[in-house]
């Protein structure tokens, strides 16, 4: 089993900057795919970013230029750097691992809120 547990969301200003890691821990192959996805509420679970243990990297259209992934694979830990937040990226905010094709863990989310 896999256990992914995330932290750094909160409340921010337009504009302001936030970081979110994950941890996953438990039986984690070598090989896998970490990623961000968040959902608004009343709509969908969307991809932010994924990154692969090889460092290959790929982000939604609304955050390229913004958001920055980013993993560090001796911690087995995920992050999502975030700047310029606008209100639009308001969301609960998952981390994701997929590895030996099939089998995908979420974590529980932790919510971000952009406001003034």
């Amino acid at each position: 089993q896999v256990q992914l547990v995330e932290s750094g969301g909160g409340w921010v200003q337009p504009g302001g900057s936030l970081r979110l890691s994950c941890v996953a821990s438990g039986s984690i192959f070598s090989i896998n795919t970490m990623g961000w996805y968040r959902q608004a509420p009343g709509k969908q679970r969307d991809l932010v970013a994924t990154i692969a243990s090889g460092g290959i990297t790929n982000y939604a259209g609304s955050v390229k230029g913004r958001f920055t992934i980013s993993r560090d694979n001796a911690k087995n830990t995920v992050y999502l750097q975030m700047n310029s937040l606008k209100p639009e990226d308001t969301a609960v905010y998952y981390c994701r691992l997929r590895q030996n094709g099939v089998s995908i863990y979420w974590g529980q989310g932790t919510q971000v809120t952009v406001s003034s």
